[in-house]
C-alpha cells in the first residue's frame, strides 16, 4: 500500500480512497497488538462507539450482517427447529 497516496482535503473522491487506504492500515495485525493495549478503557469505549454509531447510521441490518458480521443472511443463525 502506498502511504504516500494517502492525504485528506482535497476532494471527497481523494478523501474516501485516503480514508480506505488509512483504515487498512490502522487494523494491521501488528499495529493493532501494539496499540490496543496502550489505549484507556474510554478510548476503547469511544472508539467502539463511533464506529458502531456509524455503521448503525449508514447500513441497513442486512448489510451489517453480511458486510461487518460476514453472514449470509442474518436470520440462518435462527434456530428454526
Amino acid at each position: 500500500m502506498d502511504t504516500d497516496q494517502i492525504f485528506f482535503g482535497l476532494n471527497r473522491a481523494s478523501d474516501e480512497k485516503s480514508l480506505a487506504s488509512f483504515l487498512r492500515l490502522f487494523c494491521n495485525e501488528k499495529l493493532t497488538d501494539v496499540l490496543i493495549p496502550r489505549l484507556e478503557d474510554d478510548e476503547i469505549t469511544h472508539l467502539i462507539d463511533l464506529m458502531t454509531n456509524i455503521m448503525h447510521k449508514h447500513l441497513q441490518e442486512k448489510e451489517y450482517h453480511e458486510l461487518f458480521l460476514g453472514e449470509e443472511d442474518p436470520h440462518d443463525t435462527l434456530d428454526t427447529a
